[in-house]
């Protein structure tokens, strides 16, 4: 299975720190290059409350985006919160197709 493979970037709320590595794991088995977040502050990595990281890592997930042919949402039971909104309009406003793990309550 050699070929030109999707590149897809993962959005949404760190506290789904599992539903990411289960889609990461799909979608590189469908092959799809997987560009997720750095780190999970809200499972746990304390280091983005550090001064200045989570500003870093949210335009750092900008970037991501503009690197991806799409977005795929982690939102779990429709949940879908302000950075992540942000984040879907702004591959929105630049032309990424974005795509929902559930569909529900968007």
């Amino acid at each position: 299975m050699v070929g030109k493979y999707k590149v897809i970037t993962l959005c949404g709320s760190t506290r789904f720190k599992d539903e990411f590595i289960a889609t990461q794991k799909r979608l590189s088995l469908e092959g799809c290059i997987v560009i997720s977040v750095g780190l999970f502050g809200h499972s746990g990595d304390e280091e983005v409350s550090r001064p200045g990281v989570k500003e870093m890592l949210d335009d750092m997930h900008l970037r991501k985006i503009d690197m991806a042919d799409e977005v795929m949402v982690i939102n779990p039971g429709g949940y879908i919160g302000q950075s992540t909104r942000r984040e879907i309009e702004y591959a929105k406003s630049v032309g990424k197709p974005v795509n929902y793990l559930c569909a529900e309550n968007i």
